[in-house]
């Protein structure tokens, strides 16, 4: 048996109560096509992340950052490095072009802080830094996109991470003026916010397993550590927005929160569905918790942790830090909406995880795929677009029932392999319709307040550790030519299309088939000649944008 608090129990109660929300679909009925439309107003959106397109690492002014570093030692994919990219620093109207042809409402992308403090500091800011947003967000707005912005995604000034980055205490103060300055500078024309963007990644990849930068490996300690700076640091950004700029500004300032589902293996046991909730609660609680509930860290989280310093007293397999009541009360409520990234999902079965460091050691459970899924190029992304309608509701209930914020889709894809045919990205229209497909019915069925889905991601990219082996993008992107010119690929004029709709309504539909031989043909032409819009031409929208012969 496995002890539990009475809020752990309550928790337990939750997933259970979303399974049988849709325990008694059958397969067919789970799958279903939701022939709909989203409400008027839904947003639509792409994204993009600074270190995996903008390039220009050095340039301006900009400093080194943590991905910098670890491309240059040689810890990417065939010592790959994001120095150049996508060259998204040198084609600010090329890719606002793209975003035209979508016909998206918004832009998601994020500003490299090391581009606007060098050394993450604001004495060592960079003007030149500064104009390089300046001049994307004009153009966004100059072409009826709305920006949004995420002050941190995963590239820490390499000057920072020196001090211990995200482990250091005083790195909350150093974000905090950072926010302060992006708030300042660019806050009259952003009006969405994100102060980080899947920072459980930064935790568990970046100082727990340590295969992405800064390489520490240390899921005892370091990684605990890093998401209590994450969430004070957070919470400073949100306070200096709502006391000094929300009243002239009228924006808003979230966080987007990376989660899996976790459904039960067998639901009739309790100790699995028990297992599902412990797997959520170190993942997306870990975060959601403290802003969205009571200022701290879940109950079940905190039990697991003293129970492995009893069990363990020679190998204490994780520390959490605590908040003070003054800390706790600074944390809540420090969201205007639910930024949610989701990709998969996982089957969770309880597990005695001993004293192994790490969620499934200190959690004690065991998460696994059905053999019956779909397998993608990551080895961790597995298409289960039904777990994103269940987690919706999930969410809805836990951490939406008293404060009614709606939630925003912040991050959604999947990547093909960069050694196959990357135009006809068929896996990734099915992953993107279906999951997509979920979102609606959470929103016209289950009543979850959804306002805006955000697909992963506007063009290949840099992918981390994977470097340029996994391609995420709507846009593919030839990165053995240095002009790294794009391609809309078969997906783009999908989602174009669903743009057009609002939805999946058959009604509102304007077809429009994107060839295999229009798509080879509008890659020949960017591949010869450079970055030319030209493969505007293709898209057959009402709103279409074409630029004969511009180059960039």
């Amino acid at each position: 048996t496995h002890p539990f608090t009475l809020l752990s129990y309550a928790h337990i109660l939750l997933i259970r109560t979303v399974w049988d929300k849709f325990k008694s679909q059958t397969t067919a009925e789970r799958d279903l096509f939701l022939q709909e439309s989203f409400p008027s107003g839904f947003q639509w959106a792409t994204s993009s992340v600074s270190f995996k397109t903008e390039g220009g690492w050095s340039e301006g002014g900009k400093g080194e950052t943590i991905w910098d570093r670890f491309g240059h030692e040689g810890l990417a994919f065939a010592n790959q490095t994001a120095d150049l990219a996508c060259d998204s620093y040198r084609k600010v109207d090329y890719d606002v072009y793209l975003l035209r042809g979508l016909q998206v409402d918004t832009y998601q992308f994020s500003i490299s802080w090391a581009r606007i403090f060098p050394t993450g500091y604001r004495q060592s800011q960079s003007e030149k830094g500064a104009q390089y947003y300046d001049q994307l967000i004009n153009a966004l707005v100059a072409s009826g996109i709305q920006p949004i912005v995420t002050l941190y995604h995963w590239d820490m000034p390499q000057a920072l991470q020196n001090y211990g980055g995200w482990t250091n205490a005083s790195i909350v103060e150093a974000f905090k003026d950072y926010a302060d300055f992006c708030f300042s500078r660019f806050g009259d024309r952003v009006k969405i916010w994100n102060t980080f963007n899947s920072p459980w990644v930064v935790s568990h990849a970046g100082y727990g397993t340590g295969v992405h930068a800064p390489g520490v490996k240390d899921y005892v300690e370091s990684s605990y550590q890093v998401t209590h700076n994450i969430l004070k640091s957070h919470a400073e950004a949100w306070h200096v927005y709502n006391d000094n700029y929300r009243k002239t500004q009228g924006g808003k300032v979230g966080i987007a929160l990376n989660s899996d589902w976790a459904e039960p293996s067998d639901p009739a046991k309790p100790e699995d569905v028990a297992a599902a909730d412990r797997y959520l609660q170190f993942m997306l609680g870990w975060f959601a918790h403290p802003i969205f509930v009571d200022g701290d860290y879940p109950a079940i989280l905190k039990d697991q942790v003293e129970q492995k310093k009893t069990a363990c007293p020679d190998s204490v397999p994780a520390k959490l830090p605590v908040f003070t009541p003054t800390e706790s009360k600074r944390i809540l409520g420090t969201a205007d909406f639910f930024g949610l990234n989701h990709y998969t999902s996982r089957l969770v079965s309880n597990s005695d995880g001993g004293c192994t460091p790490g969620p499934d050691g200190v959690g004690d459970f065991h998460a696994t795929v059905d053999p019956t899924w779909s397998s993608t190029a990551s080895d961790w992304i597995y298409p289960v677009p039904w777990g994103l309608r269940r987690l919706l509701n999930y969410i809805s209930t836990e951490y939406l029932s008293a404060n009614k914020l709606p939630v925003y889709i912040t991050g959604n894809g999947m990547p093909t392999d960069y050694s196959v045919d990357s135009l006809t990205d068929t896996s990734r229209m099915d992953y993107m319709k279906s999951y997509i497909n979920e979102a609606l019915k959470a929103t016209l069925t289950d009543g979850v307040d959804v306002q805006r889905f955000t697909v992963q991601s506007l063009m290949d990219g840099f992918e981390a550790n994977q470097g340029y082996s996994q391609r995420f993008g709507l846009h593919y992107v030839n990165f053995e030519v240095g002009s790294r010119p794009r391609t809309p690929k078969q997906s783009a004029y999908l989602y174009a299309e669903i743009i057009e709709q609002n939805g999946f309504s058959s009604q509102k539909s304007k077809k429009f088939k994107a060839t295999g031989l229009n798509v080879t043909f509008a890659l020949l032409i960017v591949a010869t000649f450079g970055a030319v819009c030209a493969s505007f031409c293709f898209f057959k929208s009402k709103n279409q944008i074409c630029k004969s012969g511009k180059t960039f």
